[in-house]
């Protein structure tokens, strides 16, 4: 394994060690409202100043982007910059519903090049490296080889942030339920991701991620060899916002749904996107 991931994973289980004990007592820990649906808890904080302090001990001048404490260094010009959620799915955690990880990623001259997503209930460990596939727990990940959407399990997340884009989804949402064997929608986007690159889905989509959300979990599908996109099947997905994502066949056939739903604020905000 490549020292850097090694570093990840160690961060990520020690962000899981935190979660894992905070578990215990859910209803001792200090919890807060960042916004409408958005909470932030100590264990948190706790777990992304434990992986921010493992990386920078053995990275000291890499730049970071994390969820809680936001940005260190200066990530335009960056070598070498890691995005970190270090709890993914904190609604789920605080009510004790067992679906929500630690996501470290890091990106290499603007590119995705190291990737853990970390699950401390199950002890299920993902990693992917650029050019060197996806795994979890050390056994190599490929997406699904399914090609009728009928037969395929899809995942999905409601945009429960900014509510802007509801309506477009729910739209999307009803066009994709009658074509497809089922919707899950399990509340911790990076796993979400990383079931894709596993097999477990066929396919994703939702509106309204961070990078966060998103930078680890795309990395696992693509060494997984899946496919990556907007919602118009760019590679702005980062910077939008907005994902599709699936085994090659899956992530076409979902373009074609969800391409006619898109509204003008969705369009809007994937222009803006291309700018950046």
């Amino acid at each position: 394994m490549h020292p850097m991931l090694n570093i990840a994973v160690k961060a990520a289980r020690r962000a899981g060690d935190i979660i894992n004990q905070a578990s215990r007592n859910l209803d001792l820990l200090n919890v807060s409202r960042k916004s409408h649906s958005d909470f932030v808890s100590e264990v948190d904080g706790a777990a992304e100043e434990a992986i921010i302090r493992i990386l920078r001990d053995s990275y000291p001048d890499h730049a970071i982007l994390a969820e809680e404490s936001g940005v260190r260094g200066n990530i335009e010009n960056a070598e070498y910059l890691w995005i970190i959620d270090p709890l993914d799915g904190t609604t789920n955690f605080l009510h004790g519903f067992p679906q929500y990880s630690v996501s470290i990623a890091l990106k290499h001259k603007g590119v995705l090049n190291k990737a853990v997503v970390y699950n401390p209930n199950n002890n299920e460990l993902f990693t992917a490296s650029r050019g060197g596939g996806a795994y979890l727990n050390n056994q190599r990940l490929r997406v699904s080889k399914r090609i009728r959407l009928e037969d395929c399990l899809i995942g999905t997340g409601i945009p429960f942030r900014d509510l802007t884009h509801v309506e477009a989804y729910l739209k999307i949402f009803k066009d994709v339920i009658p074509r497809v064997a089922g919707i899950r929608r399990p509340g911790s986007a990076a796993l979400d991701l990383c079931y894709v690159a596993a097999s477990r889905y066929d396919g994703f989509w939702e509106i309204g991620l961070a990078p966060w959300d998103m930078a680890a979990g795309c990395l696992m599908i693509q060494e997984a060899g899946g496919l990556v996109g907007d919602l118009e099947g760019n590679d702005t997905f980062l910077e939008s916002g907005q994902i599709i994502a699936g085994n090659p066949k899956v992530f076409s056939q979902l373009l074609q749904i969800i391409r006619p739903h898109l509204s003008q604020a969705l369009i809007e905000n994937h222009r803006a996107a291309q700018k950046r």
